[in-house]
């Protein structure tokens, strides 16, 4: 078993949550398939689809066992996976899945947080116990025959190519932007495909219509126990690279996920609704989010009501990605109990990434982050932002309250220590909910050079401690509509000449336990429309 005992804190339930940490591997029996003994050719040209069902089928009948694929190039349609079987790809082998979109059925799925019609995909499974893809080999899902792709993320050299390659050109009117399609029916599938998902349409007959737009994630496994992905390289996905779904007792381990930096949806790694997850010793090279935590979307997700919970992440590098660790913003069933670190993020958008929006309800809460390494992070190093609108970066919000209800997503008990991050654009931002502010996160022992500092709207119960900061403009640290926030052991000056600021009518009970402040470069200024007696100097 591959057991992992997080560091929780003691109390009452410490011996039932230390065991909801360990993760089960899978018991798969010692005996092999390989595939060129059922005819199997690894030319990159023979289509090898109904060799590997013959031998998963074999190897499934005599109790399960090991699928061998050796080296060579084994083109193939999708790999629909049985129970007690390992897909073992040998040092050498790269198995690439057909171009041809008729090649994969149209199959009741799940995408982006709701359960929708997808074409299947290269692997799948669902409802399955012990599976397992390892070795040293490459899986690639021929992704660039299904995403649309921007101009704007093209040079001029290679949108000609792509553009005279085939396919359609979208020019959208209101981003200014031109989208190429890899055809007309890729294109306008997307105004089917939500026509018939509002409708609540469950005939696969009736999306054809819409099937090259369906694109699948590349590794799709719903509702499975003991999942063992552990070596190869995973690359070039249709859509998201692996998703596991409301599954139990998954390790991934040792694993290479890349996209090309440009593929729309191209995330790395999506856990959703899932327990008792391990995630370590891999890397992501990505064209989305890398490592992504979610629940389900909306109304949708809150009546699933399935959490992602007991999950460990550590040990593993991300380069490029819109985030390295992120949680959402599809997180409505909740996202809990989750331990992350000693994670390196280099040239990723933003290093530390939670986000949601009205609308989407649900709680992320215990969360621990520590030894986290970024470096030339291009946006923020540490973003919380809760008005999120599809964008790459981090949108900013306003000081309008609207009602709680079930749609109001609930942040709270995060703690993030022993972070350093040579380069970004703002070393942390926080824009909250008014009627709902991000509460309970603390954030210790944070070594950060950046061109802005921290800028926290719509917070409360906030620590901020033992803060090394160099900024190149504006001032250190800006509280806007923030209550109950401590500041301790805060070295560095505001470009500004100010440590502090605070903004905002409600803000209320900020400690500064700062003895220097008010000396050159750390002045502590109050808007005008602050109360007296909100700034506690001790």
């Amino acid at each position: 078993m591959n057991t992992y005992y997080s560091p929780l804190r003691t109390g009452e339930g410490i011996q039932a949550n230390t065991k909801a940490y360990e993760v089960a591997l899978p018991d798969i029996p010692a005996r092999d398939f390989r595939i060129t003994d059922y005819g199997a050719k690894g030319d990159g040209v023979t289509d090898n689809t109904e060799v590997f069902r013959l031998a998963i089928a074999a190897c499934a009948e005599a109790g399960g066992g090991r699928i061998v694929i050796p080296a060579g190039v084994w083109l193939t349609g999708p790999i629909v996976l049985r129970s007690r079987i390992e897909l073992h790809t040998e040092t050498g082998a790269l198995v690439t899945f057909s171009r041809q979109f008729d090649h994969y059925p149209l199959i009741a799925s799940s995408f982006e947080g709701w359960q929708v019609v997808r074409c299947q995909s290269p692997i799948d499974g669902e409802s399955l116990e012990d599976i397992a893809i390892t070795g040293e080999g490459i899986w690639d899902g021929s992704g660039e025959a299904w995403r649309p792709v921007k101009r704007s993320k093209m040079t001029a050299s290679q949108w000609s190519r792509l553009v005279a390659s085939g396919g359609v050109v979208e020019r959208s009117g209101g981003e200014n932007e031109e989208i190429w399609w890899p055809s007309a029916s890729a294109l306008e599938g997307g105004a089917i495909a939500n026509r018939l998902h509002m409708e609540q349409e469950r005939e696969l007959s009736a999306y054809e219509g819409a099937r090259d737009f369906l694109r699948p994630n590349m590794v799709s496994l719903r509702r499975c126990k003991r999942v063992l992905l552990d070596g190869p390289t995973f690359q070039n996905s249709p859509a998201w690279n692996l998703h596991p779904w409301a599954s139990e007792h998954v390790t991934i381990r040792n694993v290479s996920v890349r996209n090309p930096w440009f593929s729309q949806n191209g995330d790395g790694l999506d856990i959703e609704s899932c327990r008792h997850v391990v995630v370590e010793h891999s890397v992501f090279d990505v064209g989305d989010d890398a490592i992504c935590l979610k629940s389900g979307k909306d109304a949708e997700g809150r009546e699933l009501g399935l959490p992602s919970e007991y999950i460990t992440i550590r040990d593993c590098t991300v380069y490029h990605g819109h985030g390295g660790f992120v949680i959402g913003s599809e997180m409505s069933g909740g996202v809990r109990h989750v331990r992350v670190s000693d994670c390196t993020f280099i040239g990723t958008d933003i290093g530390l990434r939670f986000k949601s929006a009205r609308g989407r309800g649900g709680v992320v809460e215990d969360i621990e982050i520590q030894r986290i390494y970024m470096k030339d992070i291009i946006m923020e190093a540490i973003s919380f932002s809760f008005f999120y609108a599809n964008m790459e970066g981090s949108a900013r919000g306003s000081d309008l309250y609207q009602d709680i209800s079930e749609e109001t997503p609930v942040f709270r008990d995060i703690r993030i220590s022993d972070v350093i991050c040579a380069g970004a654009e703002m070393a942390l931002f926080v824009s909250g909910l008014p009627e709902m502010p991000l509460d309970g996160v603390v954030i210790e022992g944070y070594d950060v050079t950046a061109r802005n500092g921290i800028q926290c709207a719509h917070a409360k119960h906030l620590r901020i401690a033992n803060l090394r900061a160099r900024i190149s403009e504006g001032s250190l640290i800006h509280l806007h509509q923030c209550k109950g926030a401590e500041i301790e052991g805060v070295q560095g000056k505001g470009p500004d000449g100010r440590l502090l600021i605070v903004t905002g009518h409600e803000s209320a009970g900020i400690v500064c336990r700062e003895d220097d402040a008010d000396e050159e470069g750390r002045q502590i200024s109050m808007g005008p429309e602050v109360r007296s007696g909100v700034l506690i100097r001790r």
